[in-house]
């Protein structure tokens, strides 16, 4: 059985609302339900403000059986498309989503005052879940070219060997091939399940596809895996600290990115300062 709270019209304020939990009824009932996290309306998408440590431990709930979990970044890029998607917006709304980004902080500034309390995206999360967590995890990968999800894997093995790695997929599979991915997922019910579709396909893939059954916890990921396997740089650590590593990878991959950074970060601050105009006015 599965909880969900219905959207409400969101306010100026940071607001609180129950992310989607699928409660299976063999949990372990002595586990505390941990508080709902704050989220702030972006342009729509309702954004958790956690410190790394508060979103660790929702994510070491699922782990421990507490609740399955539907794992999201949020940047620009994902705001720009859910504000064109309605179908995105209902399924991110049973997500837990993180900040990823200067982006969605220079608009939690405008809008509420203050910047998210950590970024916390998907790269850097990711193996951070994986350090954090001592008890041995199975983590399952699903996504990115041929080959890609293999090397990726590899370098999980040789960064966090307590945990067990393996590969479901890449991520041009047919509509054919899903039954068996869904069954095999089901049989081996890993800890946590790495999605790297893409902005929106991973997300309304967990959504329609994922729930207790297949693990608990499923994450959409992006890039990550290009990332670990070598096949994209990520930017140099000056970039990072200034939190331009987006310019970085423009700069690499200008004829695939333009549109997301040079056309997509200008809509993106103009929806936010249209929510601005709109909560000054309510």
């Amino acid at each position: 059985m599965s909880y969900a709270v219905s959207m409400a019209t969101f306010v100026p304020a940071a607001i609180e609302m129950n992310v989607v939990l699928f409660q299976n009824s063999q949990r372990r009932a002595a586990l505390a339900t941990p508080p709902e996290p704050p989220r702030r309306d972006i342009a729509g998408v309702p954004v958790a403000a956690l410190t790394r440590q508060e979103a660790l431990a929702l994510v070491d709930h699922a782990f421990d059986g507490g609740n399955h979990l539907h794992l999201a970044y949020c940047n620009a890029n994902l705001v720009n498309i859910a504000a064109r998607d309605a179908g995105l917006r209902e399924r991110l709304a049973r997500f837990l989503i993180l900040p990823d980004g200067i982006g969605v902080d220079i608009a939690s500034h405008l809008l509420y005052g203050a910047a998210f309390p950590a970024n916390l995206n998907g790269t850097d999360f990711t193996p951070a879940i994986l350090a954090a967590r001592k008890q041995p995890l199975s983590v399952m990968l699903l996504g990115g070219r041929p080959g890609v999800a293999e090397s990726a894997a590899a370098r999980l093995r040789a960064d966090y060997p307590q945990h067990r790695f393996a590969v479901l997929s890449h991520g041009y599979f047919s509509s054919q091939d899903e039954p068996a991915l869904l069954t095999r997922l089901a049989h081996e019910r890993p800890d946590l399940l790495l999605v790297a579709f893409g902005n929106p396909r991973q997300e309304k893939w967990i959504a329609d596809r994922i729930d207790a059954r297949h693990c608990a916890v499923a994450a959409g990921i992006g890039a990550l895996f290009d990332f670990l396997a070598g096949e994209v740089a990520r930017a140099p650590d000056t970039f990072r600290t200034l939190r331009l590593e987006w310019v970085y990878r423009l700069w690499l991959e200008p004829r695939r990115l333009w549109r997301r950074y040079v056309v997509g970060n200008p809509a993106f601050l103009m929806r936010v300062l249209r929510q601005k105009l709109v909560q000054r006015r309510a």
